[in-house]
């Protein structure tokens, strides 16, 4: 059974910085893509970051250049450092991991005040 753990999210002030982690129960090199996607109240769920098993990246263009996604290989944990958080960043961050089919985590909640 995969396991996808995250931890990283809280509440910060508008401008500051979190960093969200998912560890991953398997080894991550085999995964196709892993990544994050979040839900604010009353919207949809949409791709924030993702990164291919080749080490490419894709971002939504509301985080383009204010939020990196990484993958540590040994760790098996996949990281989302974001920087400069807007109020509307405010959501729940999950995490997933595509192979044979995508597993999700549990999501974390993440709260810019203004």
């Amino acid at each position: 059974q995969v396991q996808l753990v995250e931890s990283g999210g809280g509440l910060v002030q508008a401008g500051g910085s979190l960093r969200l982690s998912c560890a991953d129960s398997e080894r991550i090199f085999s995964r196709n893509a892993m990544g994050w996607y979040r839900q604010a109240p009353g919207k949809q769920r949409e791709l924030v970051a993702s990164i291919i098993s080749g080490g490419m990246t894709n971002y939504a263009d509301s985080v383009k250049g204010r939020f990196t996604i990484s993958r540590d290989n040994a760790k098996n944990t996949v990281y989302l450092q974001m920087n400069s958080l807007k109020p509307e960043d405010t959501a729940v961050y999950y995490c997933f991991a595509r192979g044979i089919t995508t597993w999700w985590g549990q999501g974390t909640q993440v709260t810019v005040s203004s």
